[in-house]
């Protein structure tokens, strides 16, 4: 392949990714948006209604998340199957899908009311605080079924090639979830404040539910979701190809067995990842509160950056199963090595915004100087872990692809848990008689270490699938 056909394909291949990828950030950026809306919202009624809401996420989002990675599965295998156009083959596929989420989410709906009371009786959550966080979770539970519904949606049109739909519709739970986070957690009273004498007396009665209130209002926007998302599907052109339908189906161990084998090592590489920063924060409870402030700090401006490498990655998985469905086995090699270097590139200017604009975004979340200082420096250290966040995410998009998710269950198992924490464990804590430690820093630098061995891990694999298959098929 010549030099410039080359440098061709990969400006139009790119381009696709980005195609794809952008409405997939916007969608992650609104749900981040959700979880922002209500620590404000909750903090402005008390801070006894915040440190609810707080706990009581620190429960439901991992049980949520190892849901929705599970469901993910569902997104190869419809790219494969459009790819393939093997278009009569999707509907199925879905159905057993909203069969799985229904369970799952049912179970998450359950299971955060029978963990939560001893579960905050182990993390000693204050008398006065854990009833309101029960009450909060009460209301979350409502919804759960429904965000596991709306994501089985959000995947199979992902798998489509349509990403604008995740968008649209965060942006819709995002509006819904403000509105009725407002008139729940204020009630009555919050309404006159905004609107006057005008608010009609049955409103204006209305009692201020505080945390309570925000569990509500959150599975209030996520039945919003997925009733949009149904119609949506239902109706809209963009699935007129694969509309999945409303023809019952009962479940099919075959493909629910498929589903299971590429989503469910998704979920737990997921809730393996999210438990270690949880574990990571807790660890470094006992080095005061400048040291936690300044983490949660550093963490969350990153963890918003995180975004763009991770819509990339998903996006990935789309433009790798659509090829290998299309028998196109080189090509889907180039899709995948091409996607990475975007990812490269996206850590780049992630990087840069971290230099340049840090210390604004610090400063936005924090006035005290010491928790700026050494949230600033942790942003510093955080540069270095840009491109092997970047690389693990991407690359694992594109195994995702090939159905090929066990390994990055094991390898961000042994990673994340083996080496990140273990290592920053050694590193922030110190080894008695040998060197004290170095807190925080430490914690961080085990970050880098572990996601650059997952990087690195996931890299030989994806080479290694890759090269079994790219002279199947004739080049791109």
């Amino acid at each position: 392949m010549s030099f410039i056909r080359h440098a061709k394909l990969r400006r139009i291949e790119s381009a696709r990714l980005l195609w794809l990828a952008l409405p997939i950030l916007g969608a992650q950026l609104a749900q981040v948006a959700m979880g922002t809306v209500d620590v404000a919202m909750t903090g402005h009624a008390s801070a006894r209604d915040l440190a609810a809401v707080s706990i009581g996420s620190s429960l439901w989002l991992p049980l949520v998340l190892f849901m929705i990675g599970t469901l993910m599965g569902l997104t190869p295998i419809v790219a494969q199957h459009v790819g393939a156009r093997r278009f009569a083959a999707i509907r199925p596929a879905v159905h057993q899908a909203l069969w799985v989420a229904a369970v799952l989410g049912l179970l998450c709906a359950v299971g955060i009311r029978v963990l939560a009371p001893p579960v905050f009786a182990f993390m000693s959550v204050p008398d006065d605080v854990a009833p309101l966080a029960l009450r909060y979770l009460d209301g979350v539970a409502l919804g759960l079924p429904a965000i596991a519904l709306y994501e089985t949606l959000r995947f199979y049109s992902d798998g489509m090639g349509h990403t604008r739909a995740s968008l649209q519709f965060a942006l819709l739970g995002l509006a819904v979830n403000m509105v009725s986070n407002y008139v729940l957690i204020y009630g009555g009273d919050g309404l006159v404040a905004l609107f006057g004498a005008y608010v009609p007396e049955a409103l204006q009665a209305m009692p201020a539910r505080g945390a309570a209130g925000c569990g509500i209002a959150t599975a209030i926007s996520m039945w919003s979701m997925f009733i949009a998302m149904l119609i949506y599907t239902r109706f809209s052109t963009a699935y007129t190809r694969a509309r999945f339908g409303a023809a019952f189906a009962w479940p099919s161990a075959a493909p629910i067995g498929e589903l299971l084998r590429v989503g469910l090592p998704v979920g737990v590489a997921i809730f393996a990842e999210v438990s270690l920063f949880t574990a990571i924060a807790l660890f470094l409870a006992g080095y005061g509160e400048i040291v936690i402030a300044a983490h949660t700090v550093a963490l969350n401006f990153s963890s918003v950056l995180f975004m763009l490498p991770l819509s990339l990655g998903m996006a990935l998985t789309v433009r790798v199963g659509q090829a290998l469905g299309r028998g196109k086995l080189r090509h889907a090699r180039f899709v995948a090595f091409n996607g990475v270097a975007c990812a490269l590139a996206a850590a780049f200017v992630i990087d840069l915004i971290i230099v340049l604009g840090g210390p604004f975004a610090v400063s936005l979340y924090t006035g005290n100087p010491a928790v700026q200082r050494l949230a600033i420096e942790l942003l510093l250290i955080a540069t270095l872990y840009q491109f092997s966040d970047a690389l693990q995410v991407s690359i694992a998009g594109a195994l995702r692809g090939y159905k090929d998710t066990r390994i990055i269950m094991v390898v961000t198992l042994a990673s994340y848990w083996g080496v990140g924490m273990g290592l920053g464990n050694l590193l922030g804590r110190g080894v008695s008689g040998a060197f004290e430690g170095l807190g925080v820093y430490g914690y961080w630098i085990g970050l880098i270490a572990g996601l650059s061995v997952a990087a690195a891990l996931l890299g030989l694999r994806l080479v290694r699938v890759s090269r079994l298959q790219r002279f199947s098929a004739s080049g791109p």
